[in-house]
């Protein structure tokens, strides 16, 4: 069968109006999982040293990755299975042509509330706007320093500006909720907290600090760079006495505001994996992939489920199936897993 029948026969493929009470996604731990993170693709316009060597790595061919058909499908599947939040990664999400439209189908689907991307703001500037209007809610800018010269040390690319610029025009959109990403390594950034800190003075975005995960192919993991989340903390504390627990999502360790300042800033323990307990994510792959762990290597293939025929009741059962055995934490994950030489390209940020 050729793509665009193919593509077709999803497009008939809706779910009824309105949302049934299908059986939520729990796991064998108590947890229920209401949010859906989608890689939309693998290729990335940035070369950070901590996801993907300069030359690149190898991607998975187009007919490989899900269509624009296929996960809207899924959307409208998990979304009657409790969903109701969707956030769209990569790769760098804005390349791919069709990122509007995807947003704008999901914004149309009962139950889904809450539409958020990540992406490096390199092409944010053009397109903000028009994924405002057609239903984004949310956008996390990814931006590891504010230094010229070191943005182009950890990235590999002179995108400062570009990047800079797109997450004013997040601003200027009307974006409800942005957010600013920053990876922090230890004799790198760690000296500009305080001026991300300072983002937050006089706009109401969460400044994240996150900790660096080992899912690289350099490994710089190994040479020291890791900065530990309660460290970043009692840095914080220490550069802002004043400084107050604010209210924040569930993965973040530890949400402040400084006095005064209209926005949070946030501290995220990806590595260190102290909130497994309130975990409520399931992670899409671009590729169509269920990955029930950040740090498992499993396979529950939606493509392959929705491209054999699958009925929306198999694809159903796939989710429910895979995020049934979901590990504990990441700890248990890893032990049957190594991940640690692949790129979040590929995993899905």
């Amino acid at each position: 069968m050729r793509m665009e029948e193919v593509e077709q026969k999803y497009t008939n493929r809706s779910v009824t109006h309105p949302v049934t009470q299908d059986p939520k996604i729990t796991d064998q731990h108590g947890r229920s999982f209401n949010y859906l993170r989608i890689a939309v693709n693998e290729k990335c316009n940035l070369r950070c040293i901590y996801c993907m060597p300069e030359k690149g790595i190898s991607f998975e061919p187009q007919d490989k990755l899900l269509t624009r058909e296929e996960v809207n499908l899924v959307i409208q599947v998990v979304a009657k299975l409790g969903v109701n939040k969707i956030r769209f990664t990569g790769g760098e999400p804005l390349l791919r042509k069709d990122l509007v439209e995807l947003v704008s189908g999901s914004a149309e689907t009962p139950g889904i509330d809450s539409l958020n991307l990540t992406t490096n703001g390199v092409l944010l500037a053009n397109s903000a706007k028009s994924l405002k209007d057609a239903g984004l809610t949310g956008v996390n800018v990814s931006i590891d320093t504010l230094e010229k010269e070191k943005y182009t040390e950890i990235t590999r690319r002179d995108y400062i500006d570009k990047a800079c610029k797109g997450l004013e025009a997040a601003k200027r959109a009307g974006i409800p909720s942005i957010k600013v990403n920053v990876v922090a390594l230890r004799g790198f950034n760690d000296h500009e907290l305080s001026n991300f800190v300072h983002l937050t003075k006089d706009y109401p975005l969460t400044v994240r600090f996150i900790e660096l995960m080992p899912f690289d192919a350099q490994q710089i993991w190994k040479t020291g760079k890791f900065f530990r989340a309660e460290n970043i903390k009692a840095e914080l504390i220490k550069l802002f006495p004043e400084i107050k627990t604010a209210s924040g999502s569930a993965t973040e360790f530890t949400t402040f505001n400084v006095p005064g300042y209209k926005g949070k800033v946030a501290v995220i323990p990806s590595y260190s994996r102290d909130l497994c307990g309130a975990c409520n994510r399931i992670r899409l792959t671009a590729t169509g992939q269920i990955r029930n762990c950040l740090y498992a290597k499993n396979h529950f293939s939606v493509r392959d489920t929705i491209r054999s025929g699958g009925s929306n009741k198999d694809i159903t059962s796939l989710f429910l199936k895979a995020m049934s055995q979901k590990p504990i934490d990441g700890w248990v994950a890893q032990e049957t897993a190594n991940n640690s030489k692949q790129s979040m390209t590929k995993i899905g940020g």
